[in-house]
């Protein structure tokens, strides 16, 4: 079973972060879902190099 596609992440809108050192910071969230959209890209694109290679 394969894992659903994740969506490339929107960084937060202007006035988003309200600079109040939230934890967790809205940054915090979209910089934890765009790793784990980046590491979905590099298990795709590894994937696909070894299909072509067979």
């Amino acid at each position: 079973m394969t894992e659903p596609l994740i969506e490339k992440p929107t960084p937060p809108a202007d006035g988003e972060c309200c600079d109040s050192a939230c934890n967790p910071c809205v940054w915090d969230n979209y910089y934890s879902e765009m790793q784990k959209w980046r590491l979905q890209q590099v298990a795709l694109k590894t994937q696909q190099e070894l299909k072509s290679e067979s």
